[in-house]
């Protein structure tokens, strides 16, 4: 079957998944969180869901906030380094958790590092990259040099 490009299709679907991305990255920023952070999340969402289109845009974001290639080169095992912070921790286990329903939280995240608001703003971004995942591999997007 060839892809169908689901923005195309339905473009009106699509630019309701920007403006929702685009308040989950609100909802980081609102909830006192680094964008950095953020970036790290769509990052291991994206790893988890095998999504090229979006590891490289994210990836790119990221370098172009600061993030170092020493943390990208590990945050696919992000537990087993000490390069990140007990929040990116929580952080991550959390996108773990929401984006493979029902897996275990590595080490939990739930140890008092994010607050209500921030848990909340991680998982409804965790949602909207799982959902821009989906779209990406479906429709096949293109990832070339």
């Amino acid at each position: 079957m060839n892809a169908v490009n689901l923005s195309k299709q339905h473009p009106s679907l699509y630019q309701q998944l920007l403006t929702l991305s685009a308040q989950a990255d609100a909802a980081i920023m609102d909830a006192g969180l680094d964008p950095l952070l953020g970036e790290l999340v769509k990052i291991r969402v994206s790893q988890i869901n095998g999504c090229a289109f979006c590891l490289r845009m994210h990836t790119r974001d990221a370098v172009a906030k600061g993030e170092t290639t020493d943390r990208l080169a590990v945050v696919a095992a992000w537990w087993e380094s000490q390069y990140f912070t007990e929040q990116e921790r929580a952080a991550l286990a959390l996108a773990e958790q929401v984006t493979e329903l029902p897996v275990p939280a590595r080490q939990g995240w739930r140890d008092g590092s994010l607050t209500d608001a921030q848990a909340s703003a991680v998982s409804w971004l965790t949602v909207v990259m799982n959902a821009w995942n989906r779209v990406a591999v479906t429709s096949h997007y293109p990832v070339a040099p």
